[in-house]
């Protein structure tokens, strides 16, 4: 690089801390400042944020080593979890049930729905540990693609380079808790933009894909290797059924294409309806109404659908250089090297500052989230109750910093990020998913059911890493989500049920459908039948929400792939569903049905 590409990246990282440590005064008020932003955040800033921390460097590699190796169709292996479809649900339904319950963390949650003796004790606790884990976990995720991506570029180290941006970023987000975490975040968003909108219109301008190109598969044995593929091929959008790689290639898990793809819907159905925890979540529990959680939500799937033209673009580039320098070898390379070869002065060093935005968005979302659970629902609910706003922001800097002290440790184990991105989804996250669906739904699940079930599977998650890691991840998520599931009905079943009066508390609060009729049958009936059509409505809504973001990133992709019919095709659903979303879901943002104490059940 130029000495003006380091001059742009100095003056960015530069900025960001003096951002974060200007917000230091308005955060360190009590921990509902440092957290939650006084639930004052408007829910532009919210969603913007909320975009930063997706679009993460690690996410982005691996999504462009999807694209890049697959084509158009790897877009359907991400369903797993890179293109966030969660934020369908959020946006229809899941995001207002959770701003109704005005709590600060998903394990405070657990005490809102279970209650506050023994059962509503122990589902706090074992969602606190387990969500203490997850973002242990998400931030070994940040530092070894972000290790990879700035140690490619400035030729360190992936690990120091790792520590140079998790020092960095740490630094404003232990300083100024959510409100640096969103305001940085709204900087780094306009940044993102600016490279977005650039690559698009280079790949756009100056690039054509010739009819027969080659493309790189990594192999089981740590080399790679180069298979010829055709325009034609490459940018189709409709998926095989079947994949055609050779046993040895790390890519032959997914052979079974269209049964991988299944899975990752029904994962991604399952994980929507039951909601998301950590950073996602959080930003919910800080908006200020049910109409701009939904606001927040469609803001935050519209910036986020830009990703997508960006990452096709990114492997537009990466195999245009291989067409005249040799195909780029190892596909999670191909990002770092397109920004080192192609770009020019100046272009280069805001590209890589945008992209170390992205980086440093997603983890300091996920590390302030992740801080809260020690904060709120252990230090303060049972080991020092009484704690002054001072200690327990004094608490709030050191389980941030010790958070990300394990995750860099733990990062130094871990091969590729595509390793640690895959059991994060599909073994962890199919650990925690069954307790985390049925606690909207069933009235009958008891705290001890939660906690047995979460405990069962993260348990599993952590056999099936050691004693089978090279299974599809299907199969682990399958093994882990059904041993969560049996153990959550034995442990609900063999206990006794919550108190009648902490479902009805909770269900005049936050309304869900599902399997609540006895507790329904006790509002008047017309609090009931406006409960009713809120609810018909938003399931309704949900089949529009969801092929809605699918097509809608595709879409975006497909413009900068040059595949016109496809986006042609992809227009005209995407006309039809939007005219549903508004019909079903927009023009009501504002109809919140209210329950009032008096009377009411």
């Amino acid at each position: 690089m130029g000495i003006w590409d380091y001059v742009i990246i100095v003056v960015y990282l530069t900025a960001m801390v003096v951002i974060g440590l200007l917000l230091q005064k308005k955060a360190s008020s009590g921990i509902d400042s440092y957290f939650l932003g006084n639930r004052k955040l408007p829910w532009w800033v919210l969603g913007a944020s909320g975009m930063a921390s997706n679009l993460d460097v690690s996410g982005t590699m691996i999504n462009t080593a999807w694209i890049f190796a697959l084509g158009a169709a790897g877009f359907f292996i991400e369903i797993r979890g890179g293109v966030t479809l969660i934020l369908a649900f959020l946006m229809i339904f899941m995001g207002k049930w959770n701003r109704r319950s005005q709590v600060m963390t998903l394990a405070e949650w657990m005490a809102f729905r279970f209650g506050k003796d023994r059962e509503g004790d122990i589902a706090r606790i074992i969602a606190a540990i387990s969500s203490i884990l997850v973002t242990i976990a998400m931030v070994t995720y940040f530092a070894v693609g972000s290790g990879i991506f700035i140690g490619e570029i400035l030729g360190i180290p992936a690990f120091w380079a790792s520590l140079i941006m998790i020092v960095l970023a740490m630094i404003y987000t232990v300083a100024s808790g959510l409100y640096g975490v969103v305001w940085t975040d709204v900087f780094q968003s306009l940044l993102i933009f600016a490279t977005i909108i650039y690559v698009i219109v280079l790949s756009l301008t100056k690039v054509h894909l010739p009819d027969v190109f080659s493309i790189s598969v990594p192999m089981r044995d740590g080399t790679f290797q180069a298979i010829q593929t055709t325009k034609e091929a490459w940018s189709s959008i409709v998926p095989r059924w079947e994949l055609d790689f050779s046993p040895e290639c790390a890519y032959s898990i997914y052979n079974l294409f269209g049964i991988a793809i299944l899975f990752y819907l029904i994962k991604v159905t399952i994980e929507g309806m039951g909601g998301t925890g950590n950073y996602m979540l959080q930003r919910y529990f800080a908006a200020r109404s049910d109409r701009e959680a939904g606001l927040l939500s469609l803001f935050w799937t519209f910036l986020l659908s830009f990703r997508w033209p960006f990452i096709a673009a990114i492997a537009i580039l990466g195999i245009s250089y291989g067409t005249t320098n040799g195909v780029i070898q190892n596909p999670e390379a191909v990002l770092p090297i397109v920004l080192k070869q192609m770009m020019h002065t100046g272009m280069k060093g805001l590209l890589v500052a945008g992209l170390m935005a992205a980086a440093m968005s997603t983890f300091d979302s996920t590390v302030n989230a992740g801080a809260a659970y020690w904060v709120k629902d252990i230090y303060q609910a049972y080991l020092k109750p009484d704690a002054s706003e001072k200690s327990l922001m004094v608490h709030s800097r050191w389980a941030s910093i010790l958070i990300v002290l394990s995750g860099l440790l733990f990062s130094l184990l871990i091969k590729n990020i595509n390793e640690i991105w895959g059991w994060i989804t599909m073994s962890i996250g199919g650990g925690m998913i069954i307790p985390q669906l049925a606690r909207w739904y069933w009235w009958r699940l008891n705290g001890y059911g939660f906690a047995i079930g979460t405990g069962a599977g993260m348990i599993a998650a952590v056999v099936q890493r050691i004693l089978f890691p090279q299974v599809p991840e299907y199969v682990s998520f399958a093994f882990v989500s059904a041993t969560s599931l049996i153990a959550m009905i034995l442990g609900t079943l063999l206990t006794p049920a919550t108190k009648p009066e902490t479902l009805k508390e909770f269900y005049k609060k936050t309304r869900p459908f599902g399997f609540w009729a006895h507790i329904k049958n006790s509002l008047p009936p017309t609090v009931r039948e406006k409960v009713n059509k809120e609810n018909r409505r938003d399931i309704i809504a949900l089949f529009f929400a969801v092929p809605w973001q699918v097509v809608l990133f595709l879409f975006m992709m497909m413009i900068v792939i040059r595949r016109w019919n496809s986006v042609a095709t992809l227009a005209i659903i995407l006309t039809v569903l939007s005219f549903g979303l508004y019909h079903f879901w927009y023009k009501h943002l504002s109809s919140e049905v209210r329950i009032d104490d008096e009377r009411s059940g």
